[in-house]
């Protein structure tokens, strides 16, 4: 049986379940929104204690250290399953994505397993964000020499 492309695409959308996407879009507003409430109310709790550097970088190992202990247990998968993007807020979606690979990898051994996975989601967004980087640093270094 041979298809046409629109009777194929028409034959995928009848068997694909719908998706609600507003509800979907709510959802992880919500959740990335939540996450990000909860590491603005650890910053000013920790602003009661101690400085505005001090309080920021306890704000991020609390967050971290929560997100590898969520990804731990599989609570971390089971919000991202309903919330989606919303888990992908930077910090937490970054702890995220190493520990899962360790967890994943970690019956092949520390070195062929967890030593040769553990960076492979965040690996490329850290190998081309030192890019990106660089290359804004050096267009901004150039523009500020030429005006």
């Amino acid at each position: 049986m041979k298809l046409d492309p629109k009777s194929y695409d028409k034959m995928v959308r009848q068997a694909l379940p719908h998706s609600p996407v507003g509800k979907d879009c709510l959802w992880a507003f919500f959740v990335g929104g939540g996450i990000c409430l909860a590491g603005e109310m650890l910053r000013q709790t920790y602003l009661t204690w101690y400085d505005a550097e001090m309080a920021g970088t306890l704000t991020s190992i609390t967050l971290i250290f929560t997100s590898a202990v969520a990804t731990l247990f599989g609570w971390y998968q089971k919000l991202a399953t309903r919330a989606g993007a919303g888990t992908l807020v930077p910090i937490t979606g970054f702890a995220n994505s190493v520990v899962s690979p360790a967890i994943e990898f970690k019956t092949e051994g520390w070195v062929t397993g967890i030593g040769a996975h553990i960076f492979g989601i965040a690996g490329p967004v850290l190998a081309f964000g030192t890019l990106a980087s660089w290359v804004w640093g050096i267009l901004y270094w150039a523009m500020s020499k030429g005006g």
